[in-house]
């Protein structure tokens, strides 16, 4: 086959997504994952998006306040600059890149490389967010984590805005937003319209 000499000897590379609603355990699980290929003793490198300092520039951040260094990027194709041993790419925040990620994750991929982006999967208005679609599209493996509806206590999918900003990007935590099952949030979103 004419691909045969590019992946002859090659170790096989793969791409992870974590998704779900805000305080799912998102960047917890990304951390989880992180620290056990570390323990594995291989070369791993972190990388959030410039625009997310909720918790500091340099740091990815659980909301039970795990972390773990992560170097700020503006632009997803910086992704492709890493140090040539590295086995492990893990990536926060994936909704907030620009719409290459996925052709970057790829890429590192076909370099032997394991990817690993956690994100959420829609905005406050229940849409897909960014390039997560796309990444959920070409991953090899999808974990989708639930949080727990404040308002019913079954599991929750969506991103519930408190505020009334329509900036589809606008960082926050629990001041702004709150996890909620379909059925709470569809009832919140008429009952802000009234």
């Amino acid at each position: 086959m004419f691909l045969e000499p590019f992946f002859k000897g090659r170790r096989t590379g793969w791409v992870e997504v974590i998704c779900g609603c805000m305080f799912s355990g998102k960047t917890e699980e990304l951390i989880r994952r992180l620290r056990r290929a570390r323990i594995a003793d291989l070369r791993v490198e972190v990388f959030k998006p410039m625009i997310d300092t909720r918790y500091g520039v340099s740091n990815i951040v659980s909301h039970d306040t795990t972390s773990l260094f992560a170097k700020p990027i503006e632009h997803s194709e910086e992704l492709l600059d890493l140090h040539p041993e590295t086995s492990v790419v893990g990536i926060d925040e994936g909704q907030f890149f620009d719409y290459k990620l996925p052709e970057v994750c790829h890429q590192l991929a076909l370099r032997g490389i394991r990817v690993i982006v956690a994100g959420l999967d829609m905005d406050y208005r229940g849409r897909p967010f960014g390039p997560m679609p796309a990444l959920l599209a070409i991953a090899e493996y999808v974990t989708k984590v639930h949080a727990i509806c404040v308002h019913c206590g079954n599991l929750a999918t969506h991103s519930y805005r408190l505020t009334q900003e329509e900036d589809v990007v606008l960082l926050g935590e629990k001041d702004r937003y709150e996890p909620r099952c379909r059925a709470c949030y569809v009832k919140g979103n008429i009952l802000r319209l009234k």
